[in-house]
């Protein structure tokens, strides 16, 4: 068991916190890869050895760090490659590392549902279903040529490869930094739609000034929706974390524009397709910064457009001046 992967239970407003966490992990390797917006793979093969002490070992010192230094608890999945890692943090508790040694991999799989697998959509995961190949075990029985068949050639055969245990991914450092968040809680779950559109625009407003402010565009958007499906913590607790889904969309064209990205930001909404959800928080993420100059555009003889991205760069100035609420929509003023 090399690879960890840990999710830090970081409170809505404390995913600012993230960039000082990947750092604990970098003490102990420098091959750490974030997973945004409060998590990271971490390979510790060269750890082990420099330590003299296994993964799991490691894993209990990064957790007490993780409490000391930053008053944020961890769970953590370790396994012999990134896909377990990631599988093993499924179930993974508070406080203990859930280990999947290399021998047995195959078998933690088969009892898995398929929708656990990473990279298995809806979509893959309902056609599965059909055929009664709804857990891990059941698709790595399944004949090569039969999966092919149902998901395409590419796809059905990486699904029988990781169904049955092999793992050819790697942990690829990278940095946090390629990438901004902002996340909405609310104080109540809330079941309204208008007040999670509410959420998005105030979130996309605060991307697109902070991506003007830093000259740079993104090309990536990611909305995370996090679910209300379990209690909520008491202080000085440590509570269960809800269910997210997570749904990204590759822009048109790079942008820091506002309107843009509130744009994008509703149509992933509204792809969810979400019927009375109670909702506790949104968080917008915009990846693939690139700076703004060196971006490319489509040409555009629209006046209204040009009137609405001059009024953005006053509304930008006035902020830079007199604060961040200065000026908002008048959606959220109400």
């Amino acid at each position: 068991m090399t690879i960890l992967c840990v999710r830090f239970q970081l409170p809505p407003a404390r995913e600012a916190a993230l960039p000082a966490l990947l750092g604990l992990l970098e003490e102990f390797t420098p091959v750490v890869e974030a997973l945004p917006p409060d998590g990271a793979l971490a390979d510790l093969r060269g750890a082990e050895r420099y330590f003299g002490r296994s993964a799991v070992e490691l894993a209990s010192v990064i957790r007490v760090r993780a409490l000391a230094l930053h008053g944020v608890d961890c769970v953590i999945g370790a396994g012999p490659g990134p896909l377990t890692a990631r599988m093993a943090l499924r179930v993974a508790r508070p406080g203990v590392t859930r280990a999947v040694p290399e021998g047995e991999v195959r078998e933690f799989l088969a009892g898995q549902p398929v929708t656990a697998l990473p990279g298995v959509g809806a979509a893959t995961a309902r056609i599965l279903c059909e055929y009664g190949l709804d857990t891990l075990g059941r698709v790595a029985a399944a004949p090569l040529s039969t999966l092919q068949r149902l998901v395409g050639a590419k796809g059905g055969r990486e699904l029988h490869e990781k169904a049955n245990g092999v793992d050819r991914g790697r942990v690829v450092p990278n940095s946090v930094s390629r990438s901004l968040a902002a996340e909405r809680p609310f104080e109540r779950d809330e079941l309204d739609p208008d007040r999670h559109r509410r959420a998005l625009l105030s979130a996309a407003g605060e991307l697109g000034v902070r991506l003007r402010a830093v000259g740079k565009v993104c090309r990536t958007l990611t909305l995370t929706v996090r679910y209300a499906d379990l209690p909520r913590s008491r202080p000085g607790s440590i509570g269960g974390t809800p269910t997210s889904t997570t749904r990204s969309r590759t822009l048109k064209e790079p942008t820091a524009h506002s309107a843009a990205l509130t744009g994008a930001a509703y149509g992933l909404y509204e792809a969810l397709g979400l019927q009375r959800a109670r909702v506790r928080a949104v968080a917008l993420r915009a990846e693939a910064l690139g700076p703004a100059e060196q971006a490319s555009y489509q040409l555009t003889f629209d006046p209204v457009d040009e009137k609405v991205r001059r009024i953005e760069e006053v509304a930008d100035r006035v902020r830079a001046k007199f604060g961040p609420g200065a000026v908002k929509p008048g959606t959220l003023a109400a």
